[in-house]
């Protein structure tokens, strides 16, 4: 038994096909536009936000400095200021992002995290900071033993050098352990050019210079 299907039937299923294709193609296209857009402006504020504390900060120091050195002052978590942590910079990679607190998926689309947990930038402990690995830390694919990365944040300027790399599996959350002193540890998917959801982690180790 043959079944035949009316040409004009068919073309109009063939043209609301085409419609329906187009109308997802510029939806995908105007989401990505959108992330582009919402990554862009998120990391030129919180770059200003740092920028004008900092300015705040040495404007008001040499006034406030008698009255610090007769009591210190209890130094605020890197993270109380909505979030920010500071910037991340490998001067050799052309790498430079900013970092806020959290490691949720809105807040790496947007910046590299601080993972909640770990230890903050001049603290003993494990300073634990992630990102996507074809966005903010794509650079990280070419790192190299002994590179300086450099964290920028409110409470002073901290220098890691470069100790180690390796892949890991996502189970393996032990690299992001305190050991004693002050470590860096940068995490980011592996391997850096595979499509999709990637089944390892790049783990990047560094330690302060003192």
């Amino acid at each position: 038994m043959r079944v035949s299907v009316p040409k004009q039937s068919l073309k109009k299923l063939l043209r609301w096909s085409q419609r329906g294709l187009l109308a997802c193609a510029v939806a995908m296209l105007g989401y990505c536009a959108f992330v582009l857009v919402d990554t862009r402006v998120f990391q030129e504020r919180e770059s200003r936000t740092l920028q004008r504390l900092l300015e705040d900060q040495h404007a008001t120091g040499a006034d406030s400095l008698q009255a610090k050195l007769l009591s210190p002052p209890k130094i605020p978590p890197a993270s109380a200021v909505s979030g920010l942590i500071g910037r991340i910079e490998i001067a050799r990679l052309g790498l430079s992002v900013m970092v806020v607190e959290g490691d949720d998926g809105k807040t790496l689309r947007r910046a590299a995290g601080h993972v909640p947990g770990t230890a903050l930038p001049g603290q003993l402990g494990n300073v634990g900071i992630t990102a996507h690995r074809d966005t903010f830390f794509r650079p990280l694919r070419n790192i190299q033993m002994e590179d300086v990365i450099t964290l920028t944040t409110l409470q002073g300027v901290y220098h890691y050098r470069v100790v180690s790399t390796k892949v890991v599996s996502p189970q393996d959350v032990e690299v992001l352990d305190s050991t004693g002193g002050e470590v860096l540890t940068l995490v980011t998917c592996h391997p850096f050019y595979f499509v999709g959801a990637a089944p390892n982690r790049f783990i990047v180790r560094a330690e302060r210079i003192t």
